[in-house]
């Protein structure tokens, strides 16, 4: 197989290896890793959102990993066009990109193309999502089908997430989201990736959840997120969403205790290993799924 040409994909759910297996990758081919994960961006948030630490990347060069100030929010474009210049670099030095991470979205705009639509201004959504917490899912996705007809067959009626876009999308540019789709530009060729999902077992990984999030504390997330708030970050940007923010400052506010912080934490992130799984299940089909056991081998025959 002639690799020069490949870029290398990692995905598979929060706790399940992928970071591990990419170091491993990348020490076999010649490689270098680009984060594929929107909270490990973060630089303020490096042990909330479990980034790699210097003494474990074993001299392979990382990129797009703690760079960006949680108080800018990181969207799927920005993550796009810094992504397509570093694996422009990286292949002018005759290595292998390989990317790994856990957000799905990102690697569907690296595979399938990105949706440009304009920005649409913070305000503007806002006023949108304070409408649908007003009158409920189920009359602002009635309100969505006759403002859009379109998305009916596009978006599940219980995804607040994309029905508030499709909603904000058609009334910003009034045009539906299904004809912005429809532009997309693709970016590579399938034969230009080779993809990789780590399947873990579920028992398995809500033991690897309960270990991480005992070491999280033990590494100071509590400062961590005492650091957070004291840089006073809009509620509205991207960053505020990292497991732990929420329930952590609840803890330092004597809400809550630490061992029900701990399991609140240890809920939230099983169901987020849940939601990536069932992402991976619709959109990522194609990728090769690998059992954790089995990693070793499949290097040793890569």
């Amino acid at each position: 197989m002639d690799l020069k040409s490949k870029i290398i994909l990692i995905a598979g759910p929060t706790a399940s290896g992928k970071s591990s297996f990419a170091i491993k990758m990348a020490q076999k081919i010649n490689g270098e890793i680009i984060n594929a994960d929107s909270m490990q961006v973060y630089k303020e948030l490096k042990i909330l959102t479990a980034r790699p630490k210097k003494k474990d990347q074993f001299n392979i060069k990382h990129h797009l990993y703690g760079f960006q100030s949680v108080k800018k929010n990181f969207s799927t474009g920005n993550w796009i066009k810094s992504v397509l210049k570093i694996i422009k670099e990286i292949k002018k030095r005759n290595k292998i990109p390989v990317l790994v991470g856990g957000t799905g979205l990102y690697f569907k705009a690296l595979t399938h193309g990105l949706v440009k639509i304009p920005n649409i201004p913070i305000k503007y959504r806002n006023k949108i999502r304070n409408l649908q917490k007003k009158i409920g899912q189920k009359k602002f996705y009635n309100k969505l089908l006759q403002l859009d007809p379109l998305i009916k067959t596009l978006v599940n009626p219980n995804d607040i997430h994309r029905t508030l876009r499709a909603y904000e999308v058609k009334k910003f540019t009034k045009i539906s989201i299904v004809e912005w789709f429809k532009k997309t530009k693709v970016l590579f060729n399938e034969e230009s990736f080779i993809k990789f999902y780590i399947d873990f077992p579920r028992p398995d990984l809500i033991k690897k959840i309960n270990q991480r999030i005992e070491k999280m504390f033990a590494e100071g997330a509590i400062r961590e997120v005492k650091n957070f708030l004291s840089l006073k970050v809009r509620k509205d940007n991207s960053s505020n969403k990292v497991i732990g923010i929420r329930e952590i400052s609840n803890y330092l506010n004597n809400i809550t205790s630490l061992s029900k912080t701990k399991q609140e934490m240890a809920i939230k992130t099983r169901q987020y290993a849940k939601r990536q799984t069932t992402w991976a299940r619709g959109q990522m089909s194609s990728w090769q799924r690998i059992n954790p056991k089995n990693i070793n081998t499949l290097l040793k025959n890569f």
